[in-house]
């Protein structure tokens, strides 16, 4: 379908007349519901844009609305007191200029029994602390989620299936959700990011005010259309066998992003209690690709006063181990004149790759914000972060020759329920 006939869909909730969810002759009922943010975004910096993962653009010294900014739209459909269907479409700005329309859920969900369900279809993939809602702003205390440990992971759902398993042991509920599927995601332009065999186990605790959450998952993973890694691959393998560098050709194999095995682990921790808000996670990337192993977390605290609750987050993303360079700096005597020059430039590509794609890079962001509810299922929220980047730009896109950071971003936002 067309994306803006698809942003247009997303409107009808707005205008159309509650008829619409009313159960109708011959069909099950259907339950309209949607979120959004309405978001202005700048920073004091115009040698770098500010941007969400898989944003190909973002905010610099000016300000920008696309960055922050959503609309989501969601039916749910019960057949019966089994099986229910449920589609959710979002609009934002990701891997392209402009707004676009994502099918983000799509699925049939079977209860088995009381704590036994099945969802079949494109389902959210469950590798963080908020997967569920991480574009729901009205559902998060922070304006957005911390991109040093979100960045981490460039798939947001599956298409696949999962079970959960839900138990309660006294005042304690456990829940376990494991996923497999596939999916191919955008990252940048028409840079893509496909993952086959993914695997991912989910298990929370909550009891009382305390949520603890643990997960892991698994994948092959490939990226596709990236001119700039395929001519480097190419180069070096084509260098390898011209000048007689076996290591490049090996070192083009490690680095090649084809099928290669990827994992992340995370452990997560919330806590809503005599009006303290908590909120942790603490992620392990690693990967057998050119992309970095990191280690990622933030810890955010608040307390609310009334409609009001100010709270400070600290973020921090590291690169545990990178691609090792092993081209040459220069080239034996007596080889052809252009051996050393070919060399100079692969090696700068390879140098460039710790620092270059989406969550790649190092790190750390210190916010502090607060968010007003001043309505029923609406709230105000202004957040300034200040990020510093290291070795590097960070994960700024667009970035200039020159720009070293650090870099202070404004951002204030309105988000909604319905």
């Amino acid at each position: 379908m067309n994306k803006k006939i698809l942003a247009s869909l997303l409107a009808l909730p707005l205008v159309a007349p509650a008829a619409f969810a009313q159960e109708t002759s011959g069909f099950p009922a259907v339950k309209i519901s949607g979120f959004g943010t309405g978001a202005l975004t700048w920073t004091n910096e115009d040698r770098a844009e500010f941007a969400r993962p898989n944003q190909v653009s973002g905010a610099a010294d000016n300000v920008r609305t696309g960055v922050d900014s959503n609309l989501g739209l969601q039916a749910d459909m019960p057949v019966n007191s089994w099986l229910s269907f449920t589609g959710q479409v979002l609009v934002r700005k990701d891997a392209e200029e402009h707004y676009g329309a994502e099918l983000g859920w799509a699925f049939a969900k079977a209860r088995i029994n009381d704590n036994l369900s099945v969802r079949v279809g494109r389902v959210g993939l469950p590798v963080f602390m908020i997967s569920d809602y991480r574009n729901v702003g009205y559902a998060n205390t922070m304006l957005r989620p911390p991109a040093e440990i979100y960045s981490q992971v460039p798939f947001n759902s599956i298409d696949g299936a999962d079970i959960t398993w839900q138990n309660s042991f006294g005042d304690t509920t456990l829940t376990s959700q494991l996923a497999y599927g596939g999916v191919k995601s955008p990252l940048s332009g028409d840079i893509h990011a496909k993952g086959k065999q993914i695997a991912a186990l989910n298990v929370s605790a909550e009891h009382g005010p305390f949520i603890l959450r643990a997960g892991h998952a698994q994948a092959k993973v490939t990226v596709e259309d990236s001119t700039s890694l395929n001519t480097l691959v190419g180069g070096l393998r084509a260098a390898g066998a011209g000048y007689g560098f076996t290591q490049l050709v090996t070192l083009a194999n490690e680095i090649e992003a084809k099928e290669k095995k990827a994992t992340f682990s995370s452990l997560g921790l919330a806590m809503d209690w005599n009006n303290i808000v908590l909120q942790t996670e603490y992620a392990k990337r690693k990967t057998k690709a050119y992309i970095n192993d990191t280690t990622s977390w933030y810890v955010m605290g608040g307390y609310r006063f009334g409609k009001f609750l100010p709270y400070y987050s600290h973020a921090n993303l590291k690169i545990d181990s990178a691609v090792v360079n092993t081209v040459p700096a220069a080239c034996p005597a007596g080889y052809p004149a252009a051996c050393t020059p070919t060399m100079q430039a692969l090696g700068a590509g390879v140098r460039r790759l710790p620092n270059t794609g989406v969550g790649q890079g190092e790190q750390t962001t210190d916010s502090i914000g607060i968010r007003w509810d001043f309505a029923s299922s609406v709230a105000l929220k202004a957040q300034i972060d200040r990020v510093k980047p290291k070795n590097g730009t960070g994960l700024f896109v667009n970035a200039k020759p020159g720009f070293t950071g650090p870099v202070t971003v404004g951002a204030v936002a309105l988000d909604f329920v319905f």
